[in-house]
């Protein structure tokens, strides 16, 4: 298969930037353990958010499963998905790990974890999305610059 048949060719894994970010962050917590709220708030604040992003992931997932299109960007999208989360977000999976990466942030109460969000959003909002908008709209023309100009990119 080749890089032109498929969103994301393996070259950048959205899970592993985000996951990478976040070890980084907990590492650099270590050695500058600088908070972001008040004593004992962020734990279930940092809970929270980790837990609504874990729904709105599943959710996401089960609307490309519905829709009887793979998940994974190595594979070949089958068709544009409107239904579920996607009908307020184009990127309700990565919306839900860029929530988890502050969840855990909020929950470990570490600034360097939030900060370590910057680089991976920077990957995400100018590598990874991109070109994954262009495979799309070669893909399905009318069908995804209609779904782009309808719904925003991430809220």
């Amino acid at each position: 298969m080749s890089a032109a048949d498929v969103a994301n060719a393996g070259r950048i894994r959205p899970p592993i930037v985000y996951l990478g970010s976040i070890g980084l962050g907990l590492l650099a917590h270590l050695f500058w353990p600088v908070e972001l709220l008040p004593g004992s708030v962020g734990a279930p604040i940092g809970v929270t958010v980790v837990v609504a992003a874990g729904m709105l992931f599943v959710s996401a997932v089960r609307s490309f499963r519905k829709a009887a299109t793979p998940v994974p960007g190595s594979l070949p999208t089958t068709r544009i998905v409107r239904s579920g989360p996607y009908g307020f977000s184009r990127n309700p999976i990565y919306l839900a790990l860029t929530l988890f990466q502050i969840g855990i942030a909020v929950w470990v109460n570490s600034l360097g974890v939030v900060l370590m969000l910057l680089p991976a959003l920077a990957v995400m909002g100018g590598v990874v999305i991109p070109r994954e908008e262009r495979y799309l709209a070669a893909r399905f023309p009318s069908d995804y610059l209609r779904y782009q100009r309808e719904v925003r990119r991430w809220l």
